[in-house]
Order: structure tokens, then C-alpha cells, then sequence
């Protein structure tokens, strides 16, 4: 339920609003606003029915939460989240983008395709440590060797790094190396992982899975929500379908449907939802039209000897024709890059 409370009602009363909330066994959430301060209720509305807040003097409004995702809901948030990968912010007025390898490979290979990136306008880095492959034959990753030359390139680049956690095992190794924990498609409604990174406070870059709908993602985002961390990035990566032309169906109705739905950022993962390379630049530049908040794109300086996913990786030209091609999309949808 969402408490609205009235313009003239002080701090002191919603703390009182807060308690007995609390009292009754529900959670209760405190949102602050410039013309009015909103409360929220979560749990059996049975019992918040009960307490009759709607006759508090200070309450101008009581309503339920119809959607079953309540903190990712723009029913409790009605402005959009700015969520900080390190100094980098991922929503409001700029585009992300978000660059790098599928798998880190060598240092020689990170850093250089790192260098190029950043030098063309990238504002974070991405790169696989641990890689969920469908055949156990293939490249896994280096595991922690792998995001220690992460971390190498962090410190070269001054860019934040962004990486993906597999097991709950991982989770404490990785957040002393990373600044945002990837939760895979494969893993979206890995609800132990969910609440394992929720614990953590990262910023947590959520991918859709591979068949989920729109509600379940919102639901794997509540789940980590629900275990305290409200930093929370979507991406749409493409789904599964019946069309073979391509890896996947990037569902760009996605984007305008969770933009309607809820407050969190959304980034647009064109590499993974295409599989091809020729398809990453004009999807990206959909992407930035409807109204996506920043993309995320692989990149690798010789895709031809690529461990992994070289055929939908840019080069460094490419790369930088991307960011080129990006500029008057992303501009106008009034938005910088």
C-alpha cells in the first residue's frame, strides 16, 4: 500500500505512521518527496486494512500497490532512478555505454581493447571473468586471474568495470574487485544469487532471461530490491523465438513497456540480441530511440581469434563508427553521451 501524506505533515508524523506500520509485522518503506512525503506498506494488506491510517489527520491518501513488484513499481516511485556504476551515472539526461570483451583473455588483449573504448567515448568496461557457456567444452574464463586484469584496466582507463557473478560462491571475491555485479540471462531467476547480490549494496546490472517475460524480470528486480539494494540496472538482450536470422529477438517493446512500469534504468544489450556484428550499430541507434538509458556492446580488437562470441563482437573501428552513428539518436531523444 502507498501512504500519501498531506503538504503541511512533519517528519515526526510519518516516523508515527512508521512505527505502527512496523508494529503490525508489515515493511515499511519512507520516500520522501519535494511537495509531499509518500510511505509504503509491504505485506498482508489485510492487516495494513486494519490499522485505518486513512483516518490519520496527516494522511491525505491510502492505495494499494496493484502490481506484484512493489519497490520497482512506479506506483511507489514515480521519477526515474539514477543508479552510479563507480562515478558513472546510468539513467537521467545521459546515454551509457557500457564497452569491452566478451571473455578476458590475456592482459595484452584487456587492456588494449580497454585503451580503444575509453578513447572513443565509453564510460564503463565490460568483460567476462566466469563465463556460463552452453557447451562444457568451451572457454570458461580465468576465473579471479581474469578480474585482476580487469582491474588493471580500471586502473588504466580511470572507467569502472562491470562483471558477471555465476554461483552465491562468488559473490564476496567479486565485490572486491568490481564496481557492478552482471546477473546473466541464465541466472535471472537464480533467486538465491538475487538475494546474495542484494545483500551486497553493488549496483547490479540484470539481464532478462532467455524466455522470461517483461513481469518476471521485474519480480528477479524485486528480489533484489527486497534484500536492500535499490541499485538496480535492467538490460533487454534479446529472447528466444522461432527466428533463426539472428541469435536472439531483441524485444525493443521492452524498453517503452518497463519504462511505462517502472523507475529503474534500462540498458539494451545489441551484441548478445543480434549475434551479429553488422546488426550491433543499428540496433543500438533503435535503442537510444526508444528511450533506452545507455547500451552495452562487445568489442574486441581481433574478433577472428576471439575465445568467445568473436562473431558479435566490434572492432575498434566499428566501435568507433558507433559511437558516431549514436550521437543524433541519443541527442534526439534529449539525451548526451
Amino acid at each position: 500500500m502507498i501512504i500519501v501524506l498531506k503538504a503541511q505533515a512533519t517528519e515526526q508524523d510519518a516516523k508515527h505512521i512508521l512505527n505502527k506500520i512496523e508494529q503490525a509485522g508489515l515493511k515499511p518503506l519512507y520516500m520522501p518527496g519535494v511537495e509531499r512525503t509518500v510511505l509504503g506498506a509491504l505485506g498482508d494488506e489485510r492487516v495494513l486494512q486494519k490499522l485505518h491510517l486513512e483516518n490519520l489527520p496527516t494522511v491525505e491518501e491510502v492505495k494499494p500497490i496493484l502490481t506484484k513488484y512493489k519497490m520497482v513499481s512506479r506506483d511507489v516511485q514515480a521519477h526515474d532512478s539514477v543508479v552510479r556504476i563507480g562515478n558513472v551515472p546510468v539513467g537521467g539526461n545521459r546515454f551509457t555505454v557500457i564497452a569491452g570483451p566478451c571473455s578476458v583473455e590475456s592482459e595484452q588483449q584487456m587492456l588494449s581493447v580497454s585503451e580503444v573504448v575509453a578513447k572513443e567515448g565509453a564510460v564503463a568496461i565490460r568483460g567476462g571473468a566466469f563465463k556460463p557457456r552452453t557447451s562444457p567444452y568451451d572457454f570458461q574464463g580465468l576465473g579471479e586471474e581474469g578480474l585482476k586484469l580487469m582491474s588493471l584496466a580500471r586502473d588504466m582507463t580511470g572507467l569502472p568495470i562491470v562483471s558477471e557473478v555465476m554461483e552465491t560462491s562468488q559473490v564476496d571475491m567479486m565485490v572486491n574487485y568490481v564496481d557492478c555485479l552482471q546477473i546473466g540471462a541464465r541466472n535471472m531467476q537464480n533467486y538465491g544469487l538475487l538475494k546474495a547480490v542484494g545483500e551486497t549494496g553493488k549496483p547490479v546490472l540484470l539481464k532478462r532471461g532467455l524466455s522470461a517475460t517483461i513481469e518476471e524480470l521485474l519480480l528477479a528486480a524485486e528480489y533484489i530490491y527486497d534484500a536492500g539494494n535499490p541499485n538496480i540496472i535492467l538490460c533487454e538482450r534479446g529472447i528466444r523465438t522461432f527466428e533463426t536470422a539472428t541469435r536472439n529477438t531483441l524485444d525493443l517493446n521492452a524498453v517503452a513497456v518497463i519504462k511505462q512500469k517502472s523507475h529503474l534504468p534500462v540498458l539494451v544489450d545489441p551484441s548478445h540480441g543480434t549475434g551479429v556484428r553488422e546488426l550491433v550499430i543499428p540496433l543500438s541507434r533503435a535503442a537510444a530511440a526508444v528511450g533506452a538509458d545507455g547500451i552495452i556492446v562487445e568489442s574486441h580488437l581481433n574478433p577472428s581469434e576471439a575465445l568467445s562470441d568473436g562473431h558479435q563482437a566490434l572492432t575498434g573501428e566499428m566501435f568507433a563508427q558507433l559511437m558516431q552513428e549514436l550521437k543524433p539518436f541519443v541527442e534526439a531523444a534529449g539525451r548526451t553521451l
